[in-house]
């Protein structure tokens, strides 16, 4: 099964530029007030809104931690800390915000998982 998550936004074109200029992902689907984007498998969808939903939490994985360190020096305005070890998860991990205040973790799995 394939999904899209979907979030409200007042600035589209601002935030759509930053994800696929800051974040890498690439324009995947055009819709009249709705533009989908795509990083690997991951769908997000952002629409033109009155107000933009800023909850919960978007998530990158990569590969390696450094290619989490490569992604943490890009981001260093953005970010709430360093990257960082998260024993109780196995993952090695860092937050930051979006321009419109999303929370945004950018991790990797320090341990075996399966593909997808």
């Amino acid at each position: 099964m394939a999904g899209i998550v979907f979030f409200g936004t007042e600035s589209l074109e601002s935030i759509v530029d930053f994800y696929v200029e800051e974040l890498g992902a690439e324009r995947w689907l055009e819709q009249p007030d709705c533009t989908i984007l795509s990083s690997d498998n991951l769908l997000i969808g952002f629409c033109a809104r009155e107000n933009a939903d800023t909850d919960g939490t978007i998530t990158f994985v990569f590969d390696t931690a450094s290619e989490v360190d490569a992604m943490y020096e890009h981001l260093a305005d953005r970010a709430r800390g360093e990257p960082v070890e998260n024993d109780r998860y196995r993952i090695y991990q860092f937050f930051a915000e979006d321009p419109e205040g999303r929370t945004l973790e950018f991790q990797t799995f320090r341990h075996e998982t399966d593909s997808l």
